[in-house]
C-alpha cells in the first residue's frame, strides 16, 4: 500500500434494511495518521458503516478498501486494525489480565498484557473478574483490547462513556501516543467537545447521508457567530444589525465577530450604554450539528 494513499476508502456505499435505506451512496477517505471523527443524529447510519468499514457485514453496493483490501479479507486486514465496541462481550469468569491475553492470541498482533493494562490504566486490576468491574473499568477494558499490538488503524466507538475525567484524560493521552506512533483513529462520540477538540476532519451522517465534512474550522465556519446582550428601552439602535427578541435580548449574528464586537463595543462606550449580559462566540460544532435538518 502507497504511503499516500488513504488508510480508508469508501465510494458509492449502499446498504438498506428491507424498505428502509440504512446508508445512501456514502463516500469518504480516511487519509493515514489523521483522527476521523464520523458523528451523526441517531439513526444516522454510523453504525453499519462502521460495521461495513470494520468487514462486519457486507454492503448492498459500493466500494470498501482498508489498507487497499476487502476489509472482509481477514487475512490482510484484521491483525493490522484494533476496534473498540460501544459494547463488548467478556467472559464474566475471566480476569482482565486472561482477557486481555485471550484477545491478544486472537489477534494475531504481538505484545505485553502488562504494557497493555498500563495503557488502560488497570494494571491494578489484573486479577479481577471481568463480571466484577465497574462499567467504566469495562470501557477500559474494551481500550486494552483495542489497543493491544499497536494497532496502525483503531476504531473507537463511543470510548469516554461511562468515564470519570480523570479516565478521560488518561484514555485521551494513550490515543495521543499511538497517533504519534503513526496510528490512525476513526471516533464515534456524543460528546462533540471531545470531536471539535481533537479530530483532524469530521463527517456529519443524517438519515444516511455525508450531509457535511471538513476541518472544525471548515464546519463552524459556515454559520455566523452569535452576539447576545440586553439594552434599556431608551437605548439608541446598535451600529450593527440586530435583532430584538421578545424576551429583551438583542442578538447579533455575524461572519465578522471580531470586527462587529470592537464596533459595538466602541459605540456602548461613546454613548454610555450598558450591555447587559454580553455573550460573544463562534458556532460550534453542536451549532453544525443541529443545522443538519436543514441542509
Amino acid at each position: 500500500m502507497s504511503s499516500t494513499a488513504p488508510v480508508i476508502d469508501v465510494d458509492g456505499l449502499r446498504l438498506s434494511y428491507g424498505t428502509f435505506h440504512a446508508v445512501r451512496d456514502l463516500s469518504f477517505r480516511v487519509e493515514r495518521g489523521e483522527l476521523y471523527a464520523l458523528l451523526g443524529t441517531n439513526g444516522a447510519g454510523k453504525t453499519s458503516t462502521l460495521e461495513i468499514v470494520e468487514g462486519h457485514r457486507a454492503a448492498d453496493s459500493g466500494r470498501v478498501r482498508v489498507f487497499g483490501h476487502d476489509p472482509r479479507n481477514r487475512r490482510a486486514v484484521r491483525h493490522r486494525i484494533g476496534v473498540m465496541l460501544q459494547e463488548s462481550g467478556f467472559s464474566p469468569d475471566l480476569t482482565v489480565e486472561e482477557s486481555v491475553r485471550l484477545f491478544g492470541t486472537l489477534s494475531r498482533r504481538s505484545d505485553s498484557v502488562p504494557r497493555v493494562l498500563g495503557v488502560a490504566g488497570l494494571t491494578h486490576k489484573a486479577g479481577t473478574r471481568a463480571s466484577q468491574l465497574s462499567g467504566g473499568e469495562k470501557r477500559r477494558l474494551d481500550f486494552a483490547t483495542a489497543v493491544y499490538g499497536t494497532p496502525e488503524l483503531v476504531f473507537l466507538d463511543e470510548p469516554t462513556t461511562g468515564l470519570d475525567i480523570r479516565s478521560r484524560d488518561a484514555l485521551w493521552a494513550a490515543v495521543d501516543r499511538l497517533r504519534e506512533d503513526g496510528a490512525t483513529v476513526v471516533l464515534t462520540t456524543h460528546y462533540l467537545e471531545e470531536a471539535q477538540q481533537r479530530a483532524d476532519r469530521i463527517g456529519l451522517m443524517h438519515e444516511g447521508v455525508l450531509k457535511r465534512e471538513g476541518t472544525v474550522h471548515e464546519l463552524t465556519r459556515t454559520l455566523p457567530a452569535v452576539i447576545r446582550f440586553t439594552l434599556a428601552d431608551t437605548a439608541p439602535r446598535p451600529p450593527v444589525p440586530a435583532v430584538r427578541r421578545d424576551d429583551g435580548s438583542v442578538v447579533v449574528e455575524t461572519f465578522d465577530l471580531e470586527a462587529d464586537l470592537y464596533t459595538l463595543l466602541g459605540w456602548a462606550r461613546a454613548h454610555a450604554v450598558e450591555l447587559r449580559g454580553l455573550e460573544a462566540g463562534p458556532t460550534g460544532l453542536d451549532d453544525v450539528f443541529r443545522a443538519l435538518d436543514d441542509r
